[in-house]
Formats: structure tokens, sequence, C-alpha cells
């Protein structure tokens, strides 16, 4: 499967990385090319380009950047993204009591022709860099409307070695934000940055 990052930062870095040694084939793109090819040979990947030509090669397209640049991709490569996999890792630096939908959900108004996923976004960048946590794989909630998208994901995460959770449709996006919220907040008070939300139960061996 062919993976494309947009994003060279944190998040961009860290999944890079655990998706290569998934055995997935990843590009990375950023605005800074150059940062983009420093990420590439860290992470043993590829760097692209262009956002479009990154996204064009792909099967799946992960946006590792802030909600605030989406309106610019959107613009710059709505057709090379058209009927791709659009993975929405974003979550606000503070909730909007304003807004009513997720990220997601308005990253799908903006791309329509595309298949958003929301994934990623409850995992610290040093979770999406390391899954286990004390030999426990950290959980990763899936959240799309499409299933066919979902499951292209969810095999991501597992391949990764998350524990994929399949969150529903896309609009159980606006409660993944908020649990990642929750998770920030508290680590801004003082914390390790190091969490990740596990689901236990005896239904099954997590």
């Amino acid at each position: 499967m062919r993976v494309s990052i947009i994003g060279a930062g944190n998040v961009g870095r860290a999944l890079a990385g655990t998706l290569e040694r998934a055995g997935l084939d990843v590009t990375i793109a950023d605005r800074d090319a150059g940062e983009a090819g420093a990420v590439a040979a860290d992470t043993g990947t590829t760097a692209a380009p262009s956002t479009v030509e990154a996204a064009r090669d792909a099967d799946v397209v992960v946006l590792a950047v802030p909600a605030t640049a989406y309106e610019e991709i959107a613009r710059e490569a709505a057709d090379a993204l058209a009927g791709k996999v659009v993975v929405d890792v974003a979550n606000r630096p503070t909730p909007d009591p304003e807004r009513s939908t997720s990220i997601a959900e308005e990253l799908q108004a903006r791309l329509p022709q595309a298949r958003v996923v929301k994934a990623f976004n409850t995992l610290f960048a040093s979770r999406q860099s390391e899954p286990v946590v004390a030999g426990i794989p950290a959980d990763g909630f899936v959240a799309a409307d499409d299933p066919d998208a979902k499951q292209e994901v969810m095999s991501i995460l597992d391949a990764a070695g998350f524990h994929p959770v399949d969150a529903g449709p896309l609009p159980a996006a606006r409660t993944l934000e908020g649990m990642a919220w929750l998770n920030i907040s508290r680590n801004m008070r003082g914390g390790t940055w190091q969490d990740a939300w596990k689901l236990v139960g005896p239904e099954e061996d997590r």
C-alpha cells in the first residue's frame, strides 16, 4: 500500500517512521521541501516535491498538518485527492463550543470526492512513534462513513502495531477530537506526553 504523508513536523515524522517500519511504501511532502527531504532521509521514506505529486501517487493520504492548512490543501490538491482515502489527524488547539461539527466533517465538505477518515488524532506524536505502552498496543480510533476506507486505515493501524478500534461514522470524529483535547489538557497541566487511550473489557483479549 502506498501512503503519502503531507507534513514533515513532529506528527509527520512520527508516522513516517512507524508506517515505514510496518512495511508500507511511504512518501512525505511538506511546504518546505528541504524539511521533507530531511525527514525522508531520517525515516527511510521517499520525499515528494509537492502535495499534489504526493497525493497523486498514493492509495492513502495522511494530512499531518494543522487544520488551518486544510483549505489551502483542498484548493491545491482537490483533483489529486479525488477518490483517495484521506486521513485527518488534526485537533483544534482549544475546543470551540460554537462549532457543531468536527474537523473531519469540515474536511469532507471541502473534499467531497475524497473518502475522509479520522484516525491517529487521539495519539500523541510520542505514541505515533511507539504504539506499544508497557507491552500493550495503544488503541487507534477510526471514524469514517466509507466502510472500505475505514477498513484500509484500520489495517494500517494494525500493521503498525496499534489496536484499531472502529469508532463509527465520520460524525464520531467529534468525540475523538474531544478525547484528544482531554488528553492534551491533562498533559498541559503537567505530564509526560506519553499517555494513550485503552479500552478494556471482558469481551475480547486486548
